[in-house]
């Protein structure tokens, strides 16, 4: 059929079998006023041209894409554009796939773990935090265990500095550790066992130790240990005096003080109070979340030094 200016015209039929549409969705669109016929055949038919059949791809080509009715009227109605169209869906499109892809995640966690059904709440509501939502937990644990004290203030900028950063894709094992973080800075036991070793800090430095973080003495004493305990020499014995001497010798040079029974009783009560492996785990946790090297355990190495503080206390004892 053509109309008064000689264009061809297309019944429902035609655009369905054109486009692939059906009949059904095409009324539909025609019905909404997304589609309105060009004319009427003298039988009352609804009749499009070829302006209507482009109009009709756009309408389709916008819905695969997601775009509802209603956004694809305005663009219609040239109330706004396809690229403004294009880049606000896309936008939203970002933020669904990163839901699913933490859905994904959880579930497979779920599955890895067994979870219960409380457990995968907790899981599902925890990944769904935002970057400052995560971040927000852990500062409030941070100003809970340090806030009011004067304790190492480099210690406090590096736990300031390391926050988690979870991943749109994460792992299991990222969502896992996450999980487990969430619930160890909201454990009031680990809180409080973290603010002791503050208060410690904080007396410390009111004693005039103005001291940072010593990443070298740890390692200098890492190695020192590892060593003896490679070579069989147990932390009660004698031949653990003259190493222990060695390790309390490099903090006191590096604190300013003298190698006595009342500093070696100073520093057992200060290794006690930090050997909590539950900080450790904190910082392996993080390790884990942020794609970092996982750090190597220095649980073993402090464990033995502690014992060999509480068999030798006294530097100038010697064997029988």
């Amino acid at each position: 059929m053509r109309g008064m200016d000689g264009d061809t015209l297309y019944s429902i039929g035609d655009l369905a079998r054109r486009t692939g549409l059906s009949v059904r969705t095409i009324r539909f669109y025609s019905d909404r006023g997304v589609l309105p016929p060009t004319s009427r055949s003298p039988a009352g038919y609804r009749r499009y041209d070829l302006d209507a059949l482009a109009r009709l791809d756009l309408v389709r080509t916008l819905r695969d894409l997601g775009v509802d009715l209603a956004t694809i009227q305005r663009v219609l109605d040239r109330e706004i554009s396809v690229p403004e169209v294009a880049a606000a869906h896309a936008e939203a499109l970002d933020v669904q796939i990163r839901t699913l892809r933490l859905r994904r995640a959880v579930l497979r966690a779920v599955a890895k773990r067994g979870s219960s059904p409380q457990e995968m709440e907790l899981m599902h509501k925890l990944v769904k935090l935002s970057d400052a939502e995560r971040r927000r937990i852990i500062h409030q644990f941070i100003d809970e265990a340090f806030g009011d004290l004067d304790a190492n203030p480099d210690m406090v900028a590096m736990l300031r500095s390391a926050m988690p950063e979870l991943s749109d894709d994460p792992t299991p094992e990222q969502v896992d550790a996450w999980v487990e973080l969430a619930e160890l800075v909201q454990d009031p036991d680990f809180k409080a066992s973290v603010r002791r070793a503050a208060e410690h800090q904080a007396a410390d430095r009111a004693d005039g130790d103005q001291s940072g973080l010593h990443h070298e003495l740890t390692n200098q004493i890492r190695e020192r240990v590892e060593a003896a305990r490679a070579d069989g020499i147990d932390p009660a014995s004698e031949q653990a005096r003259l190493v222990l001497a060695d390790l309390v010798g490099r903090y006191a040079q590096t604190f300013g003080k003298a190698d006595t029974p009342d500093y070696r009783s100073k520093l057992l009560l200060r290794l006690q109070i930090a050997n909590d492996p539950r900080v450790e785990r904190y910082w392996q946790l993080l390790a884990t979340i942020n794609g970092w090297p996982i750090p190597p355990t220095l649980a073993p190495v402090f464990e033995w030094f502690i014992q060999a503080l509480q068999h030798h206390p006294d530097p100038t004892t010697t064997p029988a």
